[in-house]
């Protein structure tokens, strides 16, 4: 009996673990897409918003921001 209302209660932390970084996640994404939306309505770039949410990993993130780190300058 003992054994079994362990691997219940286990089993129902885990599913509840799993529930709720689900959940964080999902929140997290339409933040994103809320943002981004946002940012486009504004005119602002949405793949510069997109990026703050990014992390360090994030290969479009990188060649973003390697492209954008020197703008040009004008001419004169």
């Amino acid at each position: 009996m003992n054994d079994n209302v362990f691997t219940i209660s286990l089993l129902i932390a885990f599913i509840a673990l799993i529930g709720s970084v689900t959940f964080y996640h999902y929140n997290e994404l339409q933040t994103i897409k809320s943002n981004v939306e946002s940012a486009i309505v504004k005119g602002i770039d949405p793949v510069a918003v997109r990026c703050a949410y990014a992390s360090e990993r994030d290969v479009v993130c990188v060649a973003y921001a390697a492209g954008h780190q020197n703008p040009p300058k004008p001419s004169k």
